[in-house]
């Protein structure tokens, strides 16, 4: 697509995750598959050139309706780009949108490399950082090392303080994994108590293994030789850093009864926020929602994939040169990819209770069969199920509340304290 020709189509909102670097990244977290997605690309320098940031940019604004529009930036790690690079992107972007758009900044960075002139510019800029931390030390360093295999905690959080410092606004990214998961109070008090942190969203991790793949798998995606192997969505194995579904719904059940007890209304935390917003009809999270397939991913030379989790040859949509992204989103093999979140739900998932809540979860995650053998169900079921049968009750209440115009937080008078 060319500034020549423009798109035709109507213009409908959806989410991109663009990344400058692609794959590459400062650090070596055990669970990142991301980082083997290298291997897609021959030039094992990953860095969107100019006239990659020009072309998208024309294209997502062009496509994009009027109204606020979110750039979001995501890797691998943005931030090794440059900061020179972003003030080229949020000026050009400045001057490519339609006089009735609202630009809009998201990044999400593990924090390493932030100063006081990223911290400066970010809040400036008015950017929502999102910046990743499982928990405090000990659990944090356990999978988040550096290329070295030492802990980042303390670098991380470096980066974490120049953001306050400056004043941006910030949410933690916290992945759940076979470690952090038995520990969610520490995990969530640390983050409330510790870093003030008022927003926060966790996501399990789940790693997929093929018959053959284990050793791969283990060694971080790497041959014998210390060479990627690119991860697929493949597989109905999971690795040992791989949260047990059990896990992952106690993890999450601890935090709501903290969290409903003392903390509604100044920490807003996402899995409970997306099941709130359910009750309601209004679904802004893909994992949770109906259908997906409006949530898509860019890589650092403008090719485009159906989702962040599916950058696999089969599910490359085109390029931002040569595509628009009307073009690329109406494509029947991705109207079936969002369609059939719904479409191929077992029946199981079909006549749960919770699946107003839960919709069956991510597409990537169901590789595990129902309690009659069919498959496609997803591999952290029973985690859902316990969690949003345990939270239906309060969620219930509160939507009861705003309902009457009764702030959500009234229903903390009549919880139980937690201790």
């Amino acid at each position: 697509m060319s500034e020549q020709q423009p798109s035709r189509g109507p213009r409908r909102p959806f989410s991109l995750i663009v990344k400058p670097t692609g794959a590459a990244c400062n650090l070596d977290c055990s669970y990142c598959f991301f980082l083997s997605k290298e291997v897609l690309w021959e030039a094992k320098g990953q860095r969107m050139s100019d006239e990659t940031l020009h072309a998208w940019l024309i294209n997502f604004l062009d496509a994009q309706p009027d109204g606020p529009v979110t750039l979001g930036w995501q890797g691998g790690e943005p931030t090794l780009r440059g900061l020179d690079f972003f003030r080229q992107a949020v000026a050009l972007a400045e001057e490519l949108k339609r006089p009735r758009q609202e630009i809009q900044h998201a990044i999400q960075t593990n924090g390493t490399l932030l100063d006081d002139a990223w911290g400066a510019f970010l809040a400036e800029k008015r950017f929502l950082v999102g910046i990743s931390i499982d928990g405090p030390p000990e659990l944090h360093d356990h999978y988040r090392v550096n290329k070295a295999g030492r802990g980042t905690y303390d670098q991380v959080i470096r980066g974490w303080e120049v953001l306050q410092r400056h004043g941006v606004d910030t949410n933690i990214l916290c992945t759940v994994n076979a470690v952090n998961a038995d520990h969610p109070l520490e995990v969530y008090r640390h983050f409330r108590d510790d870093l003030g942190a008022t927003f926060v969203q966790f996501i399990p991790i789940v790693e997929r293994v093929a018959p053959g793949e284990e050793a791969v798998a283990e060694s971080g995606w790497r041959d014998a030789s210390g060479t990627f192997v690119l991860y697929q969505q493949s597989g109905d194995g999971v690795t040992s850093r791989t949260v047990r579904p059990e896990q992952y719904g106690a993890f999450l059940t601890a935090i709501f009864d903290e969290w409903v007890a003392r903390d509604v209304g100044t920490v807003f935390v996402q899995d409970v926020d997306v099941a709130l917003g359910a009750l309601f009809g209004q679904y802004s999270l893909c994992v949770h929602a109906p259908e997906c397939g409006a949530a898509i991913a860019m890589e650092h030379n403008g090719d485009v994939y159906s989702c962040d989790h599916f950058v696999e040859p089969e599910y490359r949509l085109g390029n931002v040169a040569t595509d628009s992204f009307g073009q690329m989103l109406a494509l029947p093999q991705q109207r079936e990819f969002g369609r059939s979140k719904r479409t191929a739900l077992p029946r199981q998932c079909i006549e749960c209770p919770v699946r107003w809540a839960c919709h069956g979860g991510c597409p990537k995650d169901r590789f595990a069969t129902t309690r009659d053998g069919e498959p496609g169900l997803n591999y952290l079921c029973a985690g859902y199920y316990a969690f949003y049968s345990h939270i239906t009750p309060a969620l219930q209440r509160m939507g009861t509340l705003l309902r009457a115009g009764r702030p959500a937080s009234d229903i903390m008078a009549d919880a139980p304290r937690a201790r």
